[in-house]
């Protein structure tokens, strides 16, 4: 079993030095900032809010900023954890849930922007919370898919062995749960994580400042003072907010995100020790640090020791009752079964009746705008392979190379398109093809990453012992591609592809509609019709827009990528 502790190898500095002082107030210091932060959040909301382009706001908004994200990853990771086990541990809900999830990440983020902003809204009513809450949920939706998928998938994938182990010890359901299911899903959690508050980033300027039925929505933040700066054409401000914007980045990969996929490097189930493991400067401090021993044992292990007596396992009971208790659960599974159909029935016969009142034009309009962002999609998908996979490659085959770009390309990965899009736009307004070129560029740079991740991973994880043997076979460069490195990251890179088209058909709702200096800059596209559907509040077009793209990310998924996955995992899994 996992054992989800400080690495008991990691031994223990006896010295006091500056930075274990240091240690305990940094941690008082951000749970303060963190609360004040939060307080600003509640109050009465000031319709119009003008974003104030001083620099010495920049501090206030990016606080602001980091607290919504914060909060949204927390939310994800929690929804997660959730989602995925239920689906896991019931095969009644995961007959359910499952589909679910693949139609819930293909609907774009904007178009929950009207039923979440207007719910919270009547919820709180002229209060700055409702709003708040709403762009938190709006970041949610742009994060939470990827690491459900993740989680569940590593739940699905844990060895018979050690399933029938915890069940030979016995273990309850938290302990099978605390030992053997979190911990075998850690690493991707982590990964995901990283991609996930990406594509939080992504969307910044987006969940900070909307117009929703002519109505404009902002809130004080990074990504609103980013828009507000390009709108003005204030080029000092955008370049102060993207400093700031990759600053907090940098800072963000160096604390949290190095050091914890060095920490998961130990719930890896491998026989053999990589030659190569991240390393994280943090974490060694935090591993000898007298300061966290302390916390460990005094605060950390007290509490998890209640937890884990608190949820033992308790005497079986007898027979008759279990098997009551496993009757109440099926009924009460029905029940809730039978609830989420008479919403779904209740939905889509309420959304048939909004779409019936939709003019012809509006669905040739749909129509046209599905066409041309399906040719941008084939062309973003075409330049990423072309760029990604030679790179990808070349990182995870060479260490040296990867131990200097990875930290780079991890960065780079987590800069937003959109907050580099005022840039791009102040050459691409005035070139040839002006929108519909600048949308290729923007889908691009918003989707590459998830196939060049998955590429390195694919090249790290074909075995040296190949690479030995067609060196010893002296394979050709163009031999070694086509009879080894494409086979071994093939499953990797489809997998890749899959999260990168429908990064890249979200994408197009940012890309293919843009205000820009009080100008409106679209190209033809459903992106743009979704966007400007929004603005306008157009509900039958945008829900006819947003069932057209989700119905086409889904059955390109079921009908091309999925059957191409389940033929890497049949015909190209590398055994040495």
């Amino acid at each position: 079993m996992y054992q989800p502790t400080i690495d008991p190898k990691s031994k223990f500095s006896s010295r006091w030095s500056l930075g274990d002082v240091l240690l305990p107030l940094a941690i008082i210091a951000f749970i303060f900032i963190i609360v004040q932060t939060a307080r600003n959040f509640t109050g009465t909301y000031e319709s119009g809010y003008v974003v104030n382009l001083s620099l010495s706001f920049l501090p206030s908004y990016a606080l602001q900023t980091l607290v919504r994200m914060l909060a949204a990853y927390s939310i994800s990771l929690v929804f997660s954890l959730l989602y995925a086990y239920v689906a896991y541990r019931s095969a009644l809900w995961s007959k359910v849930l499952i589909p679910l999830l693949d139609v819930l990440q293909s609907i774009p983020v904007l178009s929950f922007l009207p039923a979440v902003v207007l719910a919270l809204v009547g919820l709180f009513p002229g209060q700055r919370l409702g709003i708040e809450i709403a762009s938190i949920l709006l970041i949610f939706t742009g994060m939470t898919w990827n690491m459900t998928f993740s989680f569940y998938q590593s739940l699905s994938s844990i060895p018979k062995e050690l399933i029938e182990a915890s069940q030979v010890y016995r273990l309850g359901a938290w302990q099978r749960f605390w030992t053997l299911e979190l911990p075998s899903g850690v690493v991707g959690l982590v990964w995901n994580s990283v991609m996930s508050v990406a594509g939080g980033w992504f969307f910044l300027m987006q969940t900070e400042s909307f117009t929703l039925s002519n109505r404009d929505f902002t809130l004080p933040g990074l990504g609103s003072f980013l828009k507000a700066a390009a709108d003005a054409g204030d080029n000092r401000a955008i370049f102060s907010g993207l400093v700031v914007l990759i600053g907090i980045i940098t800072i963000i990969d160096y604390f949290v995100w190095r050091p914890l996929i060095a920490w998961a490097e130990k719930f890896k189930n491998e026989t053999v020790e990589a030659a190569q493991v991240p390393e994280s400067r943090v974490l060694d401090f935090l591993r000898r640090s007298p300061t966290m021993r302390i916390i460990s044992d005094r605060l950390l292990m007290p509490i998890s020791e209640a937890v884990n007596h608190s949820f033992r396992r308790k005497a079986p009971s007898s027979l008759i009752s279990l098997h009551k208790t496993s009757q109440w659960i099926n009924w009460f599974n029905w029940l809730l079964v039978g609830l989420a159909g008479f919403i779904v029935l209740s939905g889509a016969s309420s959304a048939i009746a909004l779409l019936s009142h939709m003019p012809l034009n509006s669905w040739k309009q749909v129509a046209i705008g599905a066409l041309f962002t399906a040719i941008r999609v084939f062309i973003v998908l075409i330049i990423s392979l072309i760029i990604t996979v030679p790179i990808g490659v070349s990182i995870g085959r060479n260490p040296k190379l990867a131990q200097f770009l990875q930290p780079i390309v991890q960065i780079a990965a987590s800069v937003p398109a959109t907050a580099l899009f005022p840039v791009l736009l102040l050459y691409l307004g005035n070139m040839a093809g002006g929108l519909d070129i600048g949308a290729v560029i923007l889908m691009t740079l918003g989707s590459m990453w998830y196939i060049l991740f998955n590429v390195i991973a694919g090249a790290q994880a074909i075995p040296s012992e190949l690479f030995e043997a067609a060196r010893v076979y002296k394979l050709s460069p163009l031999q070694r591609w086509k009879t080894l490195i494409l086979p071994g990251i093939f499953p990797y890179l489809v997998t890749g592809i899959i999260t990168a088209v429908g990064g890249a058909w979200n994408a197009s709702i940012a890309g293919e509609y843009v205000k820009f200096q009080g100008r409106v800059l679209t190209a033809t596209g459903l992106g743009s019709t979704i966007t400007q559907a929004s603005d306008v509040g157009d509900f039958p077009l945008l829900l006819a827009s947003t069932i057209v793209m989700s119905l086409l990310v889904v059955t390109t998924n079921r009908l091309v990528w999925r059957p191409l996955y389940r033929l890497a995992q049949a015909k190209y899994q590398l055994v040495v």
